[in-house]
């Protein structure tokens, strides 16, 4: 996508913007998720992701401990949107 179609589909609110604009993915580790926004922590303790403090946390990604401790895609998708929003809700408060 070029610079200035990403730039109009994240004004707009498109999938591609909320792409762009998604602090967490479900491809990104637990660890990096956990090190760059500890707040996301208690989000996936919240939905039964106590990996936050296992030591595969640093190489497994946030989609596979949720599929692996028996989330599906919907609840795993669920969470990770609930994580963007408690990173916004912070940074807001800031």
């Amino acid at each position: 996508m070029e610079k200035t179609a990403k730039k109009q589909a994240i004004k707009k609110g498109t999938k591609e913007g909320k792409k762009a604009s998604a602090k967490i993915v479900k491809s990104m580790t637990i660890g990096e998720a956990v090190q760059k926004y500890p707040e996301t922590a208690f989000v996936m303790m919240k939905h039964g992701l106590h990996c936050v403090g296992c030591h595969v946390a640093a190489w497994e990604t946030i989609e596979q401990g949720a599929l692996g401790h028996g989330m599906n895609e919907e609840q795993l998708q669920s969470m990770v949107d609930e994580m963007n929003k408690a990173i916004e809700t912070l940074k807001k408060k800031k």
